[in-house]
């Protein structure tokens, strides 16, 4: 009998003290109830505080005042939380009718301060901070050459070596059990050197001197803008001045076809000339005619010419 008394005693115990989770600020977590079905009802606390229950008759979901309700939420029985904060450790209660289980949040950070690749000979600072320990809980850092250092959440290295690079582990306790966080520490290896390359150096061809530098004439660089200028400014001109020689050629043909069309236009309205002859002449050649016919000497006839050759 006392036997089972113990060994309830002892599962009373391991129920109270639930499982340990540990997360990190901004993950999501999710807490199990561990049931399925439940008759009455369904209750989700944060310490004192009641965030969800859920009534097994009706089903429906009463919330509680605690500051957490806002990134949870019940989901299967089971409670999820959303972008954790470093407030939101401490401990979960389950409780499905009248039966409790227990959950205990803690939130680890580990940091280095500063963070990047550390020079040798340069200062660090370790940062373990966990947020939902029992008071009385020892926080403890190891190197990576598995040296323990005093029990602190802090750790602060000076001219720190080669050596001090690696892994480096926050051990912490919680009702009896140890957990542990890895944190990892460059430090830059002082026999690697940045080795930058010198710059380019203008080496003439035909110098038996290949050492020597040779930096160009500022004069000549110059000149040979300017050269390019001139050369572009005359190409331009060439061009307009032959624009100009098109345009002229063409407005030329215009005047001369113009003009052409007004002197043929011309000649077409000008009158054909006859022969006109006065009423004096008209009788000379008339009676001259008349004595042709009578007879009169044609050696006479023939020296006088005659005053109308068109009539």
């Amino acid at each position: 009998m006392k036997e089972f008394v113990w060994l309830g005693f002892v599962l009373g115990a391991l129920s109270a003290a639930g499982n340990v989770i540990r997360t990190s600020a901004g993950r999501r977590v999710t807490l199990g109830c561990g049931i399925d079905t439940f008759e009455s009802s369904l209750e989700w606390n944060h310490g004192k505080e009641m965030i969800y229950k859920v009534s097994g008759k009706s089903g429906m979901n009463h919330n509680g005042p605690a500051a957490i309700r806002e990134r949870s939420r019940v989901r299967q029985n089971n409670l999820e939380i959303s972008g954790v904060k470093r407030e939101d450790a401490g401990r979960f209660t389950c409780v499905a009718d009248e039966i409790p289980k227990y959950h205990t949040l803690l939130v680890v950070s580990v940091s280095a301060s500063p963070p990047e690749e550390l020079p040798p000979g340069s200062n660090v600072t370790l940062h373990c901070e966990v947020k939902g320990l029992n008071p009385g809980s020892t926080v403890q850092w190891t190197g990576p050459d598995g040296r323990p250092h005093a029990v602190s959440e802090t750790v602060h290295l000076q001219r720190v070596a080669p050596s001090d690079a690696g892994t480096w582990v926050c051990a912490f306790s919680y009702d009896g059990q140890t957990y542990s966080e890895n944190l990892d520490i460059k430090v830059r290896d002082p026999a690697r050197k940045v080795i930058t390359s010198p710059p380019p150096r203008i080496v003439d061809q035909q110098t038996t001197c290949p050492s020597c530098d040779l930096k160009p004439h500022s004069g000549v660089g110059r000149l040979g803008w300017w050269l390019w200028v001139a050369v572009g400014g005359g190409c331009l001109v060439v061009l307009l001045l032959v624009v100009l020689v098109i345009v002229l050629c063409k407005r030329s043909r215009r005047r001369k076809r113009k003009l052409q069309k007004l002197k043929n236009g011309r000649q077409s309205l000008t009158p054909k000339k006859y022969c006109q002859c006065n009423w004096y002449i008209l009788l000379t050649c008339f009676s001259r005619q008349l004595r042709h016919h009578h007879g009169e000497d044609a050696r006479k006839r023939s020296r006088q010419p005659p005053l109308c050759n068109h009539c």
